[in-house]
C-alpha cells in the first residue's frame, strides 16, 4: 500500500494577539465549513491535504463537552474528548457494550478527535451556545487544542432555535454580544461568529448586527448568503452578500470577513473575492462535491491557465444572478483541471476514516453525501458531474456494515500512516512504537457515535414522513439528549437530517 503524508507548514500563533492571529488565520483563506457529522477528523485532514488553509469542527453544543475527558491517544497520535461510558444511563451502556462493530464504545463516546500534528493552528472549534456562562465553560475545556473559537449564530433548525442557539441569536443581539464579549475577555485566541443574512435584499440589518458583534470583540465574521427559511435548493443571495461585505471592508477594514454559500467552481471563488473584497471563502457542500476546490491555483501550470483565462465570455461583467446560473467553462469552470477525481476523493476519505477509526455509520453518511447533489441549488445540478469511475451506488454503500466493507467497495489500496515514535499527540517524545494504516485494524476501534438510518438516502420521502409522525407524538418537544445531532449546520439549508441516536447523558435526564 502506498501512503499519503500530511504536513503542516504553519508557524505557531501563540506569540500573536487575538486580532493578529485572526488576520493570520483568515486573510486569503479557503476554509472547510462546520458540517454536522461531516466535519470530523477524516474530512478536515482531507481538506487540509488538498489545500484548505483552515477547517472548523462540526458544531458542538456547549453542554455536550462538559462530561468529556481530554485523552492523549498515543496510538492514533490524536487528542480525544471522550465521554466515559459511566455517564450514560444503564440501558444505553448495555447497548454500547453490545456494539460488536464498534468495541471502543465500551470506553465511551468520542465527541471530538484532533490530530495536533496535521491540524495545529489550523482548526477552529465551533460551539453552539445560547448563554455566555455555558459558552466559556465549554471553550475553556477545548481552547488549548484549537486555533480559535467560532460561535454558531446561523443554524435555523428547531433544535438550535429552541435552545436559544443558532439563528435565534440573530434576533437577540444583546445576548449574542454578551457571549462574544465574555469569550473575548477570558481567552487569548481569536473569537469569531458565523451568521446568515438578516434580510433578503437590504444589507442594513446584517451590517448593524455585524457591527454590534465587532464592538463586542469579534475578531472575524463569516456570513452565509441565505436568510433563515431559505432552502438550499435556491441560489444563495449573492447580490446582498456582496453589498454587505463591501460595506464592511470599507468601514471595518481590520476585521476579516469570510463569505459562504454556493461556491461550486474556482470561477465562483475568484468572482466572489473580486466583487466583494472578502478576506476568505468557506466551502461546505461544494467541498463534499470536490475537494479540488481547495487547490491553490497559483501552484498549477501558469501557461495553461493564461491560455484559458479568456474562454469565459466576460462573465465577470454580467450581473451576479446571471453569473450564478451560468455554465462556467474554461480553466476555472465545472470541468477545471484543478478538480480531482471524485472516486479518488472518496477513496482517500475512506482511507482517512480507517486512519482515525471513524464510526462506520458516520463514514457511510459522508460518503453518501459526497455521491449526491440533492442539496445543491437546482440551477447548478445539471452542471455537476456526479459520475464515479467504479460505478458505486448509494444503495451499495448503504449495504456496507463496517469500514472494511467500505474499503473493499471503493477498492482503497493505500493507507494514512499513524504517527511514528518520534512524537506523541502532545508533541512530546513517546516510547510507543506504533505501525499504522492496517486494514486489519478497521473493525477494532471506532469510537464516536455519529450514525444515521440508511433510509435517509434510500427512501427519503418515507423517512421524512416517519420523522414528522414521531415529532407529532412528542407534541413538538425536542429531547436534547436524544436529538443532539438531529439538526445540521446552517450551511445545510432546509432539508432535515436523519435522526442520530447519540445517547442521552445521565445529567441531562429530566
Amino acid at each position: 500500500m502506498s501512503e499519503i503524508n500530511d504536513n503542516n507548514p504553519s508557524t505557531p500563533l501563540s506569540s500573536l494577539s487575538p486580532a493578529e492571529a485572526a488576520q493570520s488565520l483568515f486573510t486569503n483563506s479557503t476554509i472547510l465549513a462546520p458540517m454536522v457529522r461531516a466535519s470530523t477528523t477524516p474530512l478536515r485532514t482531507l481538506a487540509l491535504h488538498h489545500g484548505a488553509t483552515l477547517t472548523y469542527t462540526e458544531e458542538l453544543i456547549d453542554r455536550s463537552i462538559f462530561p468529556a475527558e481530554r485523552i492523549v491517544n498515543s496510538e492514533l497520535g490524536t487528542v480525544d474528548y471522550r465521554v466515559p461510558i459511566s455517564h450514560y444511563p444503564a440501558k444505553v451502556q448495555k447497548r454500547m457494550m453490545a456494539d460488536g462493530d464498534n468495541p471502543d464504545l465500551c470506553e465511551g463516546a468520542v465527541l471530538l478527535r484532533i490530530d495536533p500534528v496535521v491540524e495545529r493552528d489550523r482548526l477552529i472549534y465551533q460551539i453552539g451556545t445560547g448563554e455566555s456562562g455555558l459558552a466559556i465553560q465549554a471553550v475553556e475545556r477545548v481552547v488549548r487544542d484549537v486555533a480559535g473559537v467560532d460561535v454558531n449564530m446561523g443554524c435555523p433548525k428547531k433544535f438550535s432555535v429552541g435552545g436559544g442557539m443558532g439563528s435565534a441569536l440573530l434576533s437577540d443581539p444583546k445576548r449574542a454580544c454578551d457571549i462574544l464579549s465574555t469569550l473575548r475577555r477570558n481567552i487569548s485566541k481569536p473569537v469569531s461568529a458565523k451568521i446568515r443574512l438578516l434580510h433578503p435584499t437590504d444589507p442594513r440589518p446584517t451590517l448593524d448586527f455585524v457591527r454590534s458583534l465587532i464592538n463586542a470583540g469579534a475578531n472575524a465574521i463569516t456570513i452565509h448568503g441565505r436568510i433563515v427559511g431559505d432552502e438550499s435548493q435556491i441560489n444563495a443571495r449573492w447580490d446582498t452578500l456582496v453589498e454587505v461585505v463591501k460595506h464592511l471592508k470599507e468601514t471595518e477594514s481590520g476585521i476579516p470577513v469570510i463569505v459562504n454559500g454556493d461556491l461550486y467552481t474556482h470561477a465562483d471563488i475568484r468572482e466572489m473575492r473580486r466583487r466583494s473584497g472578502c478576506d476568505g471563502v468557506m466551502l461546505a457542500r461544494p467541498a463534499l462535491y470536490n475537494m479540488g476546490l481547495f487547490r491553490n491555483e497559483e501552484e498549477t501550470d501558469g501557461q495553461a491557465r493564461n491560455q484559458d483565462e479568456g474562454v469565459p465570455n466576460d462573465e465577470h461583467e454580467i450581473p451576479l444572478s446571471q453569473f450564478q446560473t451560468a455554465k462556467h467553462s474554461g480553466y476555472y469552470g465545472y470541468t477545471s483541471p484543478l478538480l480531482m477525481s471524485r472516486t479518488a476523493m472518496i477513496q482517500e476519505y475512506v482511507a482517512r476514516c480507517v486512519r482515525y477509526r471513524t464510526h462506520s455509520k458516520n463514514a457511510k453518511y459522508v460518503v453518501c453525501e459526497m455521491m449526491n447533489a440533492r442539496r445543491a441549488p437546482t440551477s447548478r445540478v445539471t452542471f455537476l458531474d456526479m459520475g464515479l469511475e467504479g460505478g458505486q451506488t448509494i444503495a451499495s454503500v448503504c449495504q456496507c456494515r463496517s469500514l472494511e466493507h467500505l474499503v473493499k467497495l471503493w477498492d482503497v489500496r493505500w493507507s494514512i500512516p499513524l504517527p511514528s515514535a518520534a512524537a506523541s499527540a502532545d508533541g512530546e517524545k513517546s516510547n510507543d512504537n506504533v505501525r499504522g494504516g492496517s486494514i486489519a485494524r478497521v473493525a477494532e476501534g471506532m469510537g464516536d457515535l455519529h450514525n444515521y438510518d440508511d433510509r435517509y438516502f434510500l427512501d427519503p420521502e418515507q423517512f421524512q414522513k416517519e420523522r414528522v409522525v414521531r415529532s407529532c407524538e412528542k407534541d413538538g418537544k425536542i429531547d436534547l439528549g436524544e436529538d443532539i445531532d438531529e439538526k445540521k449546520s446552517e450551511e445545510e439549508g432546509g432539508d432535515s437530517l436523519p435522526i442520530s441516536k447519540r445517547p442521552k447523558l445521565l445529567n441531562e435526564r429530566k
